[in-house]
């Protein structure tokens, strides 16, 4: 009897040490997803600090300039509908692949652009490849890690998405003055290369092959099949449209706001994106580790009230030192979330329609998100741009609201 119990408890030892390795291709799916979430930060950031070197070569009205990153949302919206579902049906390497072409020869093109119209076709089709790809590099990575380590996995794939938002920041202090917009636009190719490059080395996840021979329903007939779904589908939706019009409408029109209103140079305002960046970056880690330990809706409490605090601090300060370190600190509460809810995403949804759930929720809070810079925009506008910070604050309490009333805890669960 005694051998047995050893037996068995040698066995479940090796399971457990299993569940908890990560496997070489799991570093490579890691590594690829990584990559082009770096991509996506970096062409996303650049075109802020270019709105005004592009206005002025091209005659665009504030408008105009401010629309630029709306119609690149819109397009990521069409591409997460489409390529999501997609892979779902066709694999995530091939997908993933077609999207990355198409971000990277639309956002070259963006390049020769001559007016607003062409400006504008080049950049919605770009954001069409950028939304295809976002949530299935996100889908993959998290098939690819074991279950004990599956919001450290994703928090890691959107700690990409900060690398090259800060890359951006410096990058184009630099680089702006010497080469212009034009010559910014076919920088941003390069990193797209390296994703086509390294996710040509991947092969499909086992948990996608395995499923996909026995897939029978729609994949978006899945995120709603049922009450329970239907409730968690609903509450994903909230925290991702809060996150997103959170991030866009501050991260967009801050360098303007302190180039404008407080006399910061280029170099200032790439020095406070770099901080609050940062503060972001170090909030999606610090969520990610937590949310593998203490699960994940404590995790969202957390972050979340911290945001609605920091938000409302900030809005009260003018000095523009302080704005730096209490931005880096906003950015940690503000973003942190990032860290646990797209591996939320991942067990929420069976392997047949984890992809069309990321993009689709995602992709769609990205909709919602593009109105975050012209809602701050206007309110700047018409009242001051700390009242349009402040009114920033009372979304986190819907945010709050849904975590605690539609939001499933899934910590460990396997994926079906």
């Amino acid at each position: 009897m005694e051998s047995r119990v050893s037996s068995a408890s040698a066995v479940r030892a090796h399971i457990d040490l299993a569940e908890a390795s990560v496997t070489r291709y799991g570093w490579k799916a890691l590594a690829g997803s990584v990559t082009g979430f770096s991509m996506d930060g970096f062409d996303m950031l650049i075109l802020g600090f270019m709105l005004p070197a592009i206005s002025s070569t091209l005659s665009l009205t504030s408008t105009q300039a401010g629309s630029l990153v709306t119609w690149t949302m819109l397009g990521a919206v069409v591409g997460g509908l489409i390529f999501g579902t997609m892979s779902d049906h066709l694999g995530r390497i091939r997908v993933l692949t077609w999207t990355i072409l198409i971000f990277a020869v639309f956002t070259g093109l963006c390049a020769l652009a001559r007016g607003y119209w062409d400006l504008v076709a080049y950049r919605t089709v770009a954001g069409i490849g950028l939304g295809g790809e976002f949530g299935i590099g996100m889908a993959l990575a998290a098939e690819a890690w074991p279950a004990s380590k599956r919001a450290r996995a994703t928090s890691y794939v959107m700690l990409g998405w900060h690398a090259g938002v800060l890359l951006a920041a410096f990058v184009t202090a630099i680089l702006l003055p010497v080469i212009g917009w034009r010559g910014m636009f076919l920088l941003g190719i390069l990193p797209a290369i390296v994703a086509f490059f390294v996710r040509r080395t991947l092969h499909e996840p086992e948990i996608f092959v395995e499923k996909h021979a026995t897939r029978g329903e729609h994949s978006f007939g899945l995120l709603v099949k049922d009450g329970k779904t239907c409730r968690t589908t609903l509450g994903i939706a909230i925290l991702c449209a809060v996150q997103n019009f959170a991030y866009y409408g501050i991260m967009v029109w801050m360098p303007s706001y302190l180039g404008k209103s407080l006399g910061f140079s280029l170099t200032k305002s790439g020095l406070w994106t770099a901080t609050t960046v940062l503060g972001m970056a170090s909030g999606t880690w610090v969520c990610g580790q937590l949310a593998d330990r203490i699960g994940r809706k404590p995790v969202f409490i957390l972050f979340q009230a911290g945001a609605l605090l920091m938000v409302v601090l900030y809005s009260r300060i003018t000095d523009p030192n302080t704005l730096l370190w209490v931005g880096a600190v906003m950015g940690l509460f503000v973003n942190g979330t990032n860290g646990a809810i797209f591996a939320l995403m991942s067990e929420a949804y069976p392997t047949v329609a984890r992809a069309t759930a990321q993009n689709v929720l995602w992709n769609l809070a990205r909709a919602v998100g593009a109105l975050g810079p012209l809602a701050i925009g206007a309110l700047a506008a018409r009242y001051s741009f700390q009242a349009a910070i402040g009114f920033l604050a009372s979304i986190y309490v819907l945010d709050i609201i849904a975590t605690l009333s539609l939001i499933p805890e899934l910590k460990g669960r396997p994926l079906e």
